[in-house]
């Protein structure tokens, strides 16, 4: 992306950031502002939490903010798998996050993902996958024709033990960038709630008990975007609140929320995504026991401006501050976004979030999560 866009995106979130107030949620009828906490050190860590549960996004392709989607170099499936088992924390599970998942890409799209589910399963790694509402134009807003999908790849999935997550829709509260999230497309809040709802429904009637279902949402918008989507989550009912398993957070501290924060700031950035998460799911009447899964975090590199060193100190950064605050706000799970470069050599950040290059040599930021997941465990 050029840097300019760049730029722009970051003010349309400078916005959301500055015209939040105080912490907590106001639960009036039409007001909510989220402020969260802003200085890690101020905030107290739980103990007794759980260690997390590791994993990573593995496919090249990455969404576009603003942008349709880019040109990637082809997977290596061989190398793929390679950097993936060195990845791996032995003895425990990690769990592979397979993405871009489109409504509109019909039986060839739920083929597709069949075949990635086995192969990867097959080897022992767990499985979940982000099921986008994404419609093609014939689709949109029919909410009927994307339930019975979701019950179709619910009946399709379930059955494989290591196919452990649905997340339902993706980024709903982001409006304005259709390649990456679902918000752009009409009636995707409803197609969250009702989706949510159908996936449960499916999962319980069929005994797909390890199956658990979620939906995610992008840290953060402008308030009146937020207030909007929060108040339909709100307002969605019981059975909606009785179907969410968990929650994904999607974070980029120091990417595309303002400020871009100096060395070990990013720690700061992340306790506020986790806080602001818990403030609005609270507002939304989402207890706190359900758990939050950290769905995609991730620091891109572009040299000479965004360089492999900083990147692996962001990685180190990131993963210990969501590992040290897990119980303070209940967050179970990790996945680093992404194994491989779309193709090292765009100066585009946006296809650069791998921890390896697109010819599969190791990044810095490599090593380090693979310590990280040995260590944290």
């Amino acid at each position: 992306m050029a840097a300019a866009r760049l730029a722009a995106i970051a003010a349309t979130a400078l916005v959301a950031a500055t015209a939040a107030v105080p912490a907590g949620a106001q639960t009036g009828e039409s007001a909510l502002f989220c402020l969260g906490d802003l200085q890690a050190d101020a905030v107290p860590q739980r103990p007794g939490a759980p260690p997390l549960r590791f994993g990573i996004t593995p496919g090249v392709q990455t969404g576009q903010l603003l942008l349709g989607p880019a040109d990637v170099i082809p997977e290596d499936p061989a190398r793929h798998e390679a950097a993936l088992d060195e990845l791996r924390p032995p003895g425990d599970p990690f769990v592979l996050r397979l993405h871009r998942f489109f409504w509109s890409d019909g039986e060839q799209g739920i083929q597709r993902f069949e075949a990635l589910a086995e192969r990867y399963t097959s080897k022992g790694y767990l499985v979940e996958l982000q099921l986008r509402y994404h419609p093609d134009e014939s689709q949109e807003g029919d909410i009927r024709a994307w339930t019975d999908h979701v019950r179709e790849v619910v009946r399709r999935f379930g059955p494989n033990p290591n196919v452990v997550a649905i997340q339902v829709t993706n980024e709903v509260n982001l409006t304005f960038s259709p390649d990456s999230s679902d918000g752009a497309y009409e009636r995707a809040r409803d197609a969250l709630v009702q989706g949510v709802i159908a996936a449960s429904d499916e999962a319980e009637k069929n005994g797909f008990a390890q199956l658990e279902i979620g939906f995610n949402w992008a840290y953060r918008m402008d308030p009146v975007s937020e207030n909007a989507f929060w108040t339909h989550l709100r307002d969605a009912g019981p059975a909606f609140r009785a179907a969410v398993d968990w929650v994904g957070l999607d974070a980029y501290p120091g990417t595309f929320v303002l400020p871009v924060h100096t060395p070990g700031g990013e720690r700061d950035g992340m306790v506020n995504a986790m806080s602001v998460l818990r403030c609005f799911l609270d507002y939304a009447r989402i207890p706190f026991e359900t758990p939050i899964h950290v769905e995609e975090n991730g620091w891109p590199t572009s040299p000479p401006l965004r360089s492999y060193e900083y990147q692996a100190r962001t990685v180190d950064t990131l993963v210990r501050a969501v590992h040290d605050f897990r119980g303070t706000y209940n967050v179970t799970d990790y996945r680093w976004f992404n194994l491989r470069d779309g193709d090292s050599q765009n100066p585009n950040p946006q296809v650069q979030y791998g921890l390896v290059r697109s010819d599969y040599r190791p990044k810095p930021a490599f090593a380090v999560y693979r310590r990280l997941v040995r260590e944290l465990r």
